[in-house]
């Protein structure tokens, strides 16, 4: 396949069962690529099947869950989201992990990469920044320690951070998401902060506010792997604070994302998948 057929065809991500473990991508015909379907509601297991490169706007659509074998019932925790649709590459611009980006540069805006809401929640419109880009200060803001917050802030300064863009809202259970996309002028420099900083499997490198220690998390299911991004989730240890917390820190190309689920009496283990997981794909 030419580059030039990669940026003009679509990339549809499909999210099967819980497995116990991953099923085979089967790579759909070449006739089909075109008009793939993709389940957009949660299962702890996800497949890509990628048509390679980047274009105009990829989709991610849903089918029912009585389509799925397995998931008749509502029953499992996930959440509904609406149509979610990559925003398009600027004209020429390649895929961030297309050959010829050497870069690894997300040429798509930023804020178009950010997971929409769930159906029925509450956006949290403290994270809307300016014209869609949170000052770092808010985002630093979101860790415990005044110390941690320095150390970080210079940090990404002396990495060359571009913007953040950022998102959040509450569900009807009172769980709240956030989720951070930091933008760097490389992967390189990306990288360079995930090996230094953000890639302990053992605990997170800085405490958020109200979850002054966290391990990593073992429910997240370690076979369960978006293509091109690397993750590293955690949860609180008990006993918790006010509210559970989980996070996971997520690499992809020159962008570092940090998306994070509280709730008092227990952040659920499914929907902090559900989000990891298609915030991941937005990405990759």
């Amino acid at each position: 396949m030419t580059e030039q057929t990669e940026t003009t065809e679509q990339q549809h991500l499909v999210v099967p069962p819980v497995p116990e473990a991953l099923p085979e991508p089967v790579a759909p015909a070449p006739k089909d690529r075109r008009v793939l379907r993709a389940v957009l509601r949660w299962t702890a297991a996800v497949v890509v099947f990628a048509v390679a490169g980047a274009g105009t706007a990829y989709g991610i659509t849903r089918m029912e869950r009585t389509d799925v074998p397995g998931l008749a019932t509502e029953s499992d925790g996930r959440w509904e989201y609406p149509e979610i649709v990559k925003p398009p590459l600027p004209s020429g611009s390649p895929g961030p992990f297309a050959e010829a980006n050497t870069a690894g540069s997300h040429y798509a805006d930023l804020r178009g990469l950010l997971l929409p809401a769930p159906e029925g929640a509450t956006a949290d419109k403290a994270l809307d920044g300016k014209a869609g880009w949170l000052a770092t200060k808010d985002f630093l803001a979101a860790y415990e320690s005044k110390g941690e917050r320095e150390t970080l802030g210079t940090l990404l300064t002396d990495h060359g951070l571009r913007h953040i863009a950022a998102r959040g809202w509450t569900t009807t259970d009172g769980t709240r998401t956030r989720i951070y996309l930091l933008q760097f002028e490389t992967a390189a420099v990306a990288e360079s902060l995930e090996q230094n900083y953000f890639s302990s499997v053992m605990a997170p490198p800085y405490a958020l506010k109200g979850a002054p220690q966290s391990l990593m998390d073992e429910e997240f299911p370690t076979k369960v792997v978006v293509g091109d991004v690397r993750r590293y989730p955690y949860t609180e240890t008990k006993p918790h604070g006010a509210e559970h917390v989980r996070q996971a820190y997520l690499v992809s190309g020159d962008v570092l994302a940090l998306v994070v689920q509280s709730k008092k009496g227990g952040a659920g283990s499914v929907p902090f998948q559900q989000t990891v997981v298609l915030q991941s794909q937005l990405l990759g």
